[in-house]
């Protein structure tokens, strides 16, 4: 059904709708549609593309989103070499994880206002919204958040989403001290969600998406002007998203990678204007980091 997602929080605007309906009703799909000047599903998934198609919505291709399969996942072998290092040096230094549940955050929330901003400012970024979450207290008051410490002190956070049929484990914001944080310290942090994952029995730690990767410069009309952007912005345009960087961070971890569409229907300009701006609070945003 055409529905707003019914877990998002509310301090959080929701993705957009339902990115993966299992049925819908053509007179509502018509209804939407001539009401509408715009609409736009975000992150759709391949597998249901045709329910979109179906009622008439334009398709485009964003990016590609990482699952860790946690039932395979494990630091053996030459690939992981790293990875295995990072986590037996910091396991060895006594850093270790926490699972902060939501209802006990509120004595934690100064400490980790404090990191963001520390992370904000080493970072020279600015906070996102709409796809991406942005630092509020109010915000992280909804959910449990995980953190690595050590003798008391927090390093680094990350707070978690729980998919309601454990399908999925994934996170909003990560971020961690840059004054004092060892080396490795996020990939160490992901590694121990990634065991918190597979001991409750989640089948998947969602990464999350790596924007405008695999876009294929192979079609006509629109679909060719938006590839022809998406790989040149991708190529070009790491001054101000490191999209190549953050793919390569997420593949150390040998995910699943999944392709991602908008669906939409209305001014193509508009369209990706909008969502550039709800993703990085405005066009002068993205040009700011």
């Amino acid at each position: 059904h055409l529905r707003q997602n019914p877990h998002a929080p509310t301090t959080k605007p929701p993705r957009t709708y339902d990115k993966n309906p299992t049925t819908y009703d053509k007179k509502l799909s018509t209804v939407v549609v001539i009401s509408l000047e715009s609409l736009i599903f975000y992150e759709v998934g391949k597998e249901n593309l045709h329910y979109y198609l179906d009622i008439g919505l334009t398709i485009l291709k964003i990016g590609e989103e990482a699952l860790v399969n946690l039932e395979n996942f494990s630091l053996k072998g030459d690939k992981k070499k790293t990875l295995r290092y990072t986590y037996n040096k910091l396991t060895k230094e006594e850093y270790e994880m926490k699972i902060i549940k939501k209802e006990d955050i509120e004595p934690y929330l100064d400490e980790l206002e404090r990191i963001s901003d520390i992370w904000l400012k080493t970072k020279n970024v600015r906070e996102k919204s709409f796809s991406l979450g942005n630092f509020t207290k109010e915000y992280m008051r909804n959910f449990d958040t995980a953190v690595i410490i050590k003798d008391n002190e927090i390093y680094a956070f990350a707070n978690l989403f729980y998919s309601g049929d454990k399908n999925e484990i994934s996170i909003d914001l990560m971020r961690y001290d840059a004054d004092k944080a060892p080396n490795g310290i996020m990939d160490f942090l992901f590694m121990k969600i990634m065991e918190h994952g597979k001991e409750n029995e989640f089948k998947y730690f969602n990464l999350g998406m790596a924007p405008l990767s695999r876009i294929e410069d192979k079609n006509t009309g629109l679909v060719n002007l938006w590839n022809k952007a998406g790989i040149f912005i991708y190529k070009h345009g790491n001054h101000f998203y490191n999209f190549d960087g953050l793919k390569k961070f997420k593949n150390k971890f040998d995910p699943e990678w999944k392709p991602k569409y908008v669906a939409f229907y209305g001014n193509p300009l508009k369209i990706v204007s909008n969502t550039v701006s709800l993703i990085s609070g405005g066009m002068k945003g993205f040009f700011k980091k």
